[in-house]
């Protein structure tokens, strides 16, 4: 197995756990939490606070981001801030905003509560599940098949509670929610978005989409699969808070262990650029969209991956997209119906699992989280540097 990094000493889980029990305290008797934290190794910012809800829901990631800062010698304090707002408090609103949020801040303090507070209430209200349930490592379908296959390998996983549900999760647990959390986003850009934005949050370790795409090169087949290395963003959905023109990339090494499970698998597959769209039938329209495909040699069409490599962007949370070639439209091979069926039992254990089996692999070499130089600023020093931020 690869040596593993970024462990955190043993020896600062405890204080680490306690300041978590102190803010769960603090949530529970009717306040937000504020965490106050002195770096002694920072000349010019050296106290960085903010205020947090439902600390419970983020008991893992702040559990671990307070053992890495006790172990390079910072001082943390839990102290009550306000009392807490109730979700139907008509000043929750103007506290919801990002325009005037600088989204290069620190990400343990990128939320403020009022944000925590209404999109965990809105995560568990499209999923239908508890925000407590969901894992680091979370894998995006909008596939039924993709469920039914997850629950087969998982059937003791923690399931919906109501069958109506606008995008059913899914979650094998795991000590230290160290699963992984699997969501039928349904199709489109805008659920994209929707459930990125509210699954930021919890800060997972990774999300990647697992899907299916129209292949738009010859010598692809139907069942070939597809690694993003980067995106056509036509998605459209984005463009008020991150503009079409900033490149967005999946991480490097979350695709190289996607790569290892393909060649491992014998599968035939490319690397490339998809173009995800907002418009499922833009073969009606073609003649701007196919101009674009081919200035931008793109390799397959969708319509989520884009979207949700730019909210991992964002938020900075390491991304990635495996898809599996469904059609191919400029080629006379159309998504058609009992076609596509056949496919989808033929496809969906295999890629599911391959998509699962990178999961673990990073899991196990970086139990502390990948590196996110690749969604950092240049001007955004890490929160644990040496240096003089």
């Amino acid at each position: 197995m690869a040596e593993a990094h970024n462990l955190i000493p043993d020896s600062n889980l405890a204080a680490a756990k306690s300041h978590v029990e102190a803010m769960c305290r603090i949530f529970d008797e009717g306040h937000y939490p504020m965490v106050e934290i002195t770096r002694p190794w920072s000349q010019f910012n050296p106290v960085l606070k903010g205020e947090f809800s439902r600390p419970a829901a983020l008991r893992t990631y702040l559990t671990r981001e307070f053992a890495g800062l006790i172990a390079m010698q910072a001082d943390i304090k839990i102290n009550p801030s306000r009392r807490r707002r109730d979700l139907y408090d008509p000043e929750l609103f103007t506290n919801l905003s990002e325009d005037e949020w600088d989204l290069r801040k620190k990400k343990l303090f990128l939320f403020n509560p009022e944000r925590i507070d209404i999109s965990l209430n809105r995560l568990e209200h499209y999923t239908s599940t508890k925000a407590e349930d969901f894992q680091k490592h979370i894998l995006f379908t909008n596939y039924r098949m993709h469920v039914e296959a997850f629950i087969g390998l998982f059937p003791d996983c923690a399931k919906p509670a109501n069958a109506g549900a606008q995008m059913h999760a899914y979650h094998h647990v795991e000590p230290g929610n160290n699963g992984i959390t699997l969501i039928n986003i349904g199709v489109g850009p805008a659920n994209a978005k929707t459930i990125t934005d509210h699954v930021a949050v919890l800060r997972p370790d990774l999300m990647i989409m697992v899907g299916h795409c129209g292949g738009l090169r010859n010598h692809q087949e139907i069942g070939d699969y597809v690694l993003a290395s980067a995106y056509l963003r036509a998605d459209r959905v984005m463009e008020e808070v991150l503009p079409a023109h900033i490149p967005v990339i999946p991480n490097f090494i979350l695709n190289l262990s996607l790569r290892r499970e393909l060649e491992a698998a014998g599968i035939a597959y490319r690397t490339g650029t998809v173009y995800t769209t907002d418009n499922r039938n833009w073969e009606f329209n073609q003649r701007a969209t196919i101009e674009t495909m081919k200035m931008s040699r793109s390799i397959a069409v969708d319509m989520e991956s884009a979207t949700i490599a730019a909210n991992g962007y964002r938020y900075r949370i390491p991304h990635a997209t495996l898809l599996c070639v469904s059609d191919k439209p400029l080629h006379g091979r159309p998504k058609l119906s009992n076609e596509a069926q056949a496919f989808y039992k033929n496809s969906k254990e295999k890629h599911l699992e391959m998509a699962i089996n990178a999961v673990h692999s990073v899991r196990d070499q970086y139990p502390a989280g990948l590196p996110n130089d690749d969604v950092r600023s240049f001007d955004e020093p890490l929160l644990g540097s040496a240096g003089k931020d």
